[in-house]
């Protein structure tokens, strides 16, 4: 028996043919291959069950000259990262504390300093942590050096992915690679919602303190970080000094004059910070009106 046919008619055959190339335009385009030479950034972007790296074509040109008042992390963090780039011993590294302090600016910075040595950045957001294993594994043959990095980290006490932020930092069965270093940035200096009653569980026990399992399985996450980081507010000095720092980068010759200096702190005042971070918007806003 010959098997049975189909045959469409021209009329039809056009309006599938114009449904299908509707459809291809809503359809991701195919990720393009990684182009580690011309760009130093990327994200990772997911499109239903695929993930791709996604080149970050105009990246912050923060220097490392201009991050004021935080000369100790930048030292300790510069030294970690120099390490790393020798192929020496390092650390996987939380930067926590204070918003607008400089935790974020200073792994750009820090990216600028060394992709000329080789060193690449990729942005990972918290809800994509499940896939390091496939970031990861392509990257574990190639020359460049790779900061994974994690920006406002942190976890609610029921969210999943932090396991496997934990089994990417020291508690999977297979190591990272020698050229992947982890970086991330959060408020929260364990991650991790703390609660008053988490505290009751916790006992002495000739004398020492042992905490319960609650406490205990959120430090166990922030202690895989090698290298903590902490990051302060800003006493007014410390303020007005980056204040008058960025006047100077956006060219306002009069400097941090009476008039700036005074705006300046109503300027904070009004926002309730004296962060890096205001004193950056502060100078913009300061430069630009008065440059009118």
């Amino acid at each position: 028996m010959a098997p049975a046919t189909l045959t469409l008619d021209g009329a039809l055959t056009e309006r599938l043919t114009r449904a299908l190339e509707r459809l291809e335009t809503l359809l991701p385009a195919t990720p393009e291959t990684p182009d580690w030479a011309r760009y130093r950034a990327f994200r990772w972007r997911r499109f239903g069950p695929r993930g791709y790296l996604q080149p970050v074509r105009h990246p912050h040109r923060l220097r490392l000259a201009d991050l004021q008042r935080i000369d100790r992390q930048k030292a300790a963090l510069d030294l970690n990262v120099r390490q790393f780039l020798a192929g020496r011993p390092c650390n996987n590294v939380l930067l926590w504390g204070a918003r607008g302090t400089g935790k974020s600016s200073l792994i750009k910075a820090l990216l600028n300093e060394y992709a000329d040595r080789g060193l690449r950045l990729i942005e990972v957001d918290k809800h994509d942590l499940m896939d390091l294993p496939d970031i990861v594994e392509p990257l574990a043959d190639r020359t460049e050096w790779f900061l994974l990095y994690c920006d406002d980290l942190s976890f609610e006490a029921n969210d999943p992915s932090y396991k496997a932020l934990k089994a990417m930092l020291d508690g999977s069965i297979s190591a990272a690679p020698d050229n992947m270093l982890l970086c991330a940035t959060s408020n929260r200096r364990h991650l991790l919602p703390e609660y008053l009653s988490e505290n009751e569980d916790a006992r002495l026990v000739d004398g020492e303190l042992h905490y319960g399992e609650a406490v205990e399985e959120k430090i166990s996450l922030s202690e895989r970080f090698g290298l903590w980081l902490s990051f302060h507010p800003f006493s007014q000095d410390d303020y007005l000094a980056i204040v008058a720092h960025w006047l100077e980068q956006l060219d306002w010759s009069a400097g941090l004059d009476t008039a700036a200096r005074e705006e300046a702190l109503r300027w904070a005042l009004q926002r309730g910070s004296r962060s890096g971070r205001v004193a950056w918007q502060f100078a913009r806003d300061w430069v630009g009106r008065h440059s009118l």
